[in-house]
């Protein structure tokens, strides 16, 4: 039996001890940062001395699906083929949540570990994710949206509400119980941005909910745990000094502008969680209806307040690196404070009830935290000191790169 397999390029060498990857959904770096100056996070804290504790780049679009299938790949979404939570299919005209496994164009690492003898666990959240990191796999995989009894037992509780921080505890208690009970050597555990949509860093309510991560991270250690910790992408406050949310509802924009139906915007940021953003992040994706407008459409896309950048197919694809072949004509990017829309009509903001929208999507939050319980080696060391680390390097650091 091989002592490593290799994926994308990469050797990965199979776990000598457990090693649990987390994949902390939302976690801009402030909420480190003022998490470990108010005393909120002392394990994580500890990591500063005793392991690594850097950031790192996120995939853009700064997404769910995207980053957890580059992180368990290894690999950008040119790779993978998954290249946001929600696309356009050009050959059929359809809408498609991006849940499908078949959509994805390379193996896991998880898969690959769990063929080669390793005991490997997948555990997310949100079950639209379950599909794609258990592609494969022969292994523990499920989520806590849609725990079943035999889950509920393991863990010692109920299924959580799926718009509650506990989602994400319930995650981490079952990992938790798994290494406990010596059934998984390798676990990747994706939990869910509910508290960061809705609570900023230094809030009560994120603090409660980060120190309970914390919490967790350090029950992990004590039992003898590689623990490496990492975003999908940060989070950003939407909205105007009034508290509405600062959108531009591009679809409506251009159509105005070009003639009705001149242009179909899609929100790559959808998914069945919509309740704590509308469906409203900082990147969308535009297909004109007519391609001599192309130009102007772009231009006009540029000259709205709040945008930040515009790309064409093949520039977005290249930058960002994307499949070209599920690009949309152009793409839009929001700045650090402003949301991009499709039509009014298409997004419901009722579930905000009143609080600030606070999103993502956009370059503004593509850096992420990038946390290692135990020190690097000097090869990975002079890798992070370089600083060019991508979120997707965090189970190749995991495996390879501690003492």
């Amino acid at each position: 039996m091989s002592d490593e397999i290799e994926l994308n390029g990469r050797r990965y060498r199979r776990p000598e001890r457990p090693t649990v990857v987390i994949c902390v959904d939302g976690c801009d770096p402030e909420y480190i940062e003022r998490g470990i100056a108010d005393g909120v996070l002392p394990t994580i804290a500890s990591f500063a001395r005793k392991g690594y504790l850097g950031t790192a780049d996120a995939v853009v679009p700064t997404f769910t699906n995207p980053n957890n299938v580059s992180i368990v790949t290894g690999a950008p979404p040119s790779v993978h083929g998954i290249a946001g939570n929600y696309y356009l299919d050009r050959e059929t005209g359809r809408e498609i949540m991006m849940t499908d496994e078949r959509l994805m164009r390379s193996e896991t690492i998880l898969a690959l570990m769990a063929r080669a003898g390793v005991e490997t666990a997948a555990v997310t959240a949100k079950d639209k994710l379950r599909r794609l990191l258990g592609r494969n796999l022969d292994g523990i995989c499920f989520s806590s949206e849609f725990a079943d009894a035999e889950v509920e037992a393991l863990v010692g509780r109920g299924k959580p509400d799926m718009y509650s921080g506990d989602l994400s505890l319930f995650v981490l208690d079952a990992g938790i119980a798994l290494v406990e009970r010596g059934v998984a050597k390798l676990l990747y555990l994706s939990l869910s941005d509910f508290i960061q949509h809705a609570h900023a860093p230094g809030a009560s309510e994120a603090d409660a909910f980060h120190r309970a991560i914390d919490d967790r991270v350090r029950r992990f250690v004590e039992l003898g745990a590689v623990v490496g910790l990492v975003a999908d992408h940060g989070m950003n406050d939407k909205a105007l000094p009034d508290g509405r949310p600062n959108v531009i509802f591009l679809e409506d924009e251009l159509n105005n502008r070009f003639g009705a139906e001149a242009v179909r915007v899609i929100c790559p940021i959808t998914d069945p969680f919509v309740r704590h953003h509308g469906a409203l992040g900082s990147f969308v994706r535009v297909y004109a209806r007519n391609g001599e407008n192309m130009e102007a459409l772009m231009a006009s896309s540029a000259a709205l307040r709040g945008v930040a950048l515009v790309l064409d197919r093949r520039d977005a694809a290249e930058r960002f690196a994307l499949p070209f072949d599920r690009e949309a004509d152009f793409v839009v990017l929001g700045g650090d404070n402003t949301v991009i829309g499709a039509s009014r009509a298409e997004h419901d903001l009722s579930g905000l009830a009143g609080r600030r929208l606070r999103s993502h999507g956009g370059l503004g939050e593509q850096r992420v935290p990038f946390i290692l319980s135990r020190p690097l080696v000097p090869e990975y060391a002079r890798t992070a000191e370089a600083g060019a680390l991508r979120n997707f390097d965090i189970l190749d650091f995991a495996l390879n790169g501690v003492e």
